[in-house]
């Protein structure tokens, strides 16, 4: 299987020029297969639940929380529902030219990569001036975290933590989307130059052959990203275990139970809730 394309320039020069399309095909099966393996694993391994007892002891216990808490505002439920319009409409446009679905896809193309450009630019300076910045971020400090989690997946006894606000799952998603959505943004706003648009004017030499190469590969393993990505996030929201996450983007708050099910109190402080050990 290749996984880059060549040509060559005016000049004979060979030239990088695109990755290969054979690495679509290569990231839908990985994603098909992930998710048979997941799905596999849940059905036929011994992972830690929290027992529906213990629930009912922290249920007991803080009778003061509300019946229902906000996970999500409406700016952060809006900005989560454009960014993935914004997904879909790229990965469409840019794939199913390729698999032999013709239509006239440029226009819609480059008009859904502003408006996801857009919002990611709105999603920085809302976390950054108005919601906990670092919370959703994953660094050294959580190894143990996650070494835990993983020992109580296995089914083996131990005092894995219960997560903050963001399980590390999110996170580590976070952080996979957060290097392919803005490697496809930067890259796809520099190939705009390229092609006619009312918002710049066509300009294909502001990069040489090698760069504008370069900048298509890095363009197209993005996209390729974003498929898996996508088919692991969808498959993930519809589970049954995880479908009060998916609720909670939807209508923005979560039930008591689920939050004492799913969270420390004192990592995730709500109103009501015991006070915090400390930044989550």
């Amino acid at each position: 299987m290749d996984f880059l394309t060549w040509g060559r320039n005016p000049w004979g020069q060979q030239i990088l020029t695109h990755v290969s399309w054979d690495l679509l095909w290569a990231s839908l099966f990985a994603g098909v297969m992930f998710l048979v393996a997941h799905a596999s694993y849940m059905v036929l391994s011994a992972h830690h639940k929290h027992s529906e007892a213990e629930t009912d002891a922290l249920e007991a216990a803080h009778k003061n929380l509300p019946d229902l808490i906000e996970r999500h505002t409406f700016m952060a439920r809006a900005f989560h529902w454009v960014m993935a319009a914004s997904m879909f409409a790229l990965l469409f446009t840019a794939f199913l030219p390729i698999v032999g679905v013709k239509f006239a896809w440029v226009w819609w193309h480059w008009m859904a990569g502003l408006v996801l450009t857009g919002s990611i630019i709105y999603h920085i300076i809302h976390a950054t001036f108005f919601m906990d910045f670092w919370s959703i971020w994953v660094g050294p400090k959580d190894i143990p975290e996650i070494k835990a989690e993983l020992m109580a997946e296995l089914g083996r006894e131990t005092n894995a933590p219960k997560p903050a606000k963001y399980p590390m799952g999110n996170r580590l998603y976070h952080l996979a989307i957060v290097v392919v959505g803005l490697t496809a943004a930067l890259s796809g706003i520099f190939m705009m130059s390229r092609v006619r648009t009312p918002i710049f004017d066509r300009n294909p030499y502001i990069l040489g052959d090698a760069t504008w190469g370069f900048t298509y590969v890095l363009h197209g393993l993005a996209g390729v990203g974003l498929v898996g990505l996508v088919i692991a996030h969808v498959y993930f929201a519809l589970r049954p275990e995880k479908f009060w996450i998916t609720k909670a983007m939807i209508f923005g708050k979560i039930t008591r139970r689920d939050y004492l099910m799913h969270h420390d109190t004192r990592r995730w402080n709500v109103k009501g809730g015991s006070q915090p050990a400390g930044r989550a």
